[in-house]
């Protein structure tokens, strides 16, 4: 790609910038979180990965569906494992408990990875890490009421990107016990899909330190579409153009077959976005739900 203005790609990618009222956002989200880790029953800090608990950023929370969703179901849950976003550098799964309730409550076993944070890490390591993570999860979700044979992942932006990786990975490769459909489908909500553009913004530079090795081999447009499994890639409507180009990317790049929603929603911001994922009524929630059934 030609190199776009410096400038031009701050406004395009700083989101906080571009939503000042983002910290109304992170404040409804760490309320709405905590309330969310008193309501209801979970496990929290559970170690993953190599580390066995001494990497800080290798541990997750799981909440199990609720006992009245618990007693229609004949088989385990279906399990949704939520990535969060920040840029590969910021933000944590503690601020996203808010996403399990509205899923919980429909049935499904929730399960929010914590990874480490750029520049202590790179990318790669990040996807590598999730790769863990989700080894674990369905070598352990069992114990917690979830099916391992029932895997959707649900990303926000980095998270996103994380869970295009995620449907893309050549699972036998990290496990002979790993099935090559661990990650059934997924949804990306306002994911980034090529990380050439992200090398190039000033203010994300310093913190990730991407090289063009590293762009070529964790950018999911640059990647063979997924042999199984389909991605639904969603973005708001009110997002800049280049998060709208992401959105348009993976389907130009995976095609139709793999990618068979792509949609911009109407109203809604890069953190507004999210808050509409938990929302009963909300298209994007009905998505969600949609892709957690299409495992049964």
């Amino acid at each position: 790609m030609t190199r776009p203005d410096p400038e031009w790609l701050d406004r395009m990618y700083n989101n906080r910038a571009l939503v000042p009222e983002h910290a109304v956002h992170f404040s409804r989200w760490a309320e709405d979180s905590a309330q969310a880790r008193g309501a209801q029953p979970c496990t929290l800090d559970l170690a993953y990965g190599e580390s066995r608990g001494q990497n800080d950023g290798e541990t997750l929370d799981i909440f199990p569906a609720t006992a009245r969703a618990s007693q229609t179901r004949q088989r385990g849950a279906p399990v949704l494992v939520f990535i969060h976003g920040g840029y590969w550098r910021s933000l944590d799964k503690a601020d996203h408990s808010f996403v399990a309730p509205a899923f919980t409550a429909a049935g499904a076993c929730v399960v929010i990875p914590n990874y480490d944070l750029c520049p202590a890490v790179t990318i790669p390591d990040i996807v590598l890490q999730m790769v863990r993570a989700l080894a674990w999860t369905y070598r352990n979700v069992a114990r917690f009421g979830g099916d391992p044979k029932r895997i959707s992942v649900v990303g926000h932006s980095a998270g996103g990107h994380l869970a295009a990786m995620l449907l893309a990975c050549v699972w036998p490769a990290h496990g002979e016990d790993l099935p090559a459909d661990l990650v059934k489908n997924a949804l990306s909500i306002s994911g980034l899909y090529e990380l050439e553009s992200v090398m190039q913004t000033p203010f994300l530079k310093e913190s990730l330190r991407l090289t063009p090795a590293q762009v070529a081999q964790a950018s999911p447009a640059w990647l063979p579409a997924p042999k199984r499994g389909v991605l639904y890639s969603v973005a708001g409507a009110d997002e800049s153009e280049e998060f709208l180009r992401h959105n348009a990317l993976i389907e130009q790049a995976w095609g139709q077959k793999t990618v068979p929603v792509r949609e911009a929603l109407l109203g809604k911001n890069h953190f507004s976005v999210l808050e509409a994922l938990v929302e009963p009524d909300h298209r994007l929630h009905g998505l969600a739900l949609q892709l957690l059934r299409a495992t049964a």
